[in-house]
């Protein structure tokens, strides 16, 4: 039987492709305010300003590539069943070919009608105040907001409940509801957390079968797949 790993990834493993972390610890993001522009109070205050935020991050998807830990998620696939539950927006999982990825806050090369969640279009290009859905409502960016539900989290729930190896990259794990998960890795046999400086929570530090690797992203999850591969 075909054992299912669940990677639960975050913006350390879009790191070392050249993205920007969610937020610094001044809590901005690239210079803004967090909540003025992943609100729906800051969406209310300025349009225009959320709109061109997410529109400059959709362009620098143009000029990053996936790195060599998304391929390696990608070739357990080979061996595994493997699921991507990622806090990216970014669509490097599915860049780099992996086939089963639930986006926890949304997507950026998505966009939706304000008064329809589920009228959601694909866009690669620039978004203004004035575009509409086709149901004639404004679009706003597919992405969840501070405030927002994360309608995904019950799938992403589902998943990690029926994994056998759970592997943590690229995200502490310590902001909720995404922290979360990690309660419902209750069949796992082996949970790998990969991290350079690792900060464990405490509902990781209690876990069966914790294995941490200390190394960034790129390296600690090709040394994983190799060790995965072989058994």
């Amino acid at each position: 039987m075909v054992k299912k790993i669940v990677v639960l990834s975050g913006a350390g493993i879009s790191a070392e492709s050249g993205i920007q972390t969610f937020r610094d610890a001044g809590g901005l993001w690239e210079g803004h305010d967090v909540m003025e522009v992943a609100s729906p109070a800051g969406w209310r205050k300025n349009k225009k300003l959320v709109l061109d935020f997410y529109n400059q991050r959709r362009q620098q998807l143009k000029e990053v590539q996936p790195n060599l830990a998304h391929y390696a998620i990608k070739e357990l696939e080979d061996k595994y069943e493997v699921v991507v539950v990622t806090q990216n927006i970014d669509d490097l999982h599915e860049r780099a070919g992996s086939s089963h990825i639930i986006h926890l806050h949304g997507e950026l090369r998505k966009v939706r009608s304000v008064d329809n969640e589920l009228l959601i279009t694909y866009t690669e290009e620039d978004v203004h105040v004035g575009d509409l859905a086709t149901d004639g409502f404004q679009l706003r960016p597919h992405i969840v907001w501070f405030g927002e539900m994360v309608p995904m989290m019950d799938k992403a729930a589902e998943q990690v409940q029926n994994a056998d190896i759970v592997i943590i990259v690229g995200t502490s794990m310590q902001v909720y509801p995404a922290a979360g998960l990690i309660a419902y890795a209750s069949t796992a046999k082996q949970i790998y957390y990969v991290d350079p400086k690792p900060n464990l929570s405490y509902e990781l530090r209690n876990q069966k079968g914790l294995e941490v690797i200390e190394e960034k992203a790129t390296i600690g999850i090709e040394n994983l797949k190799n060790l995965l591969m072989k058994h």
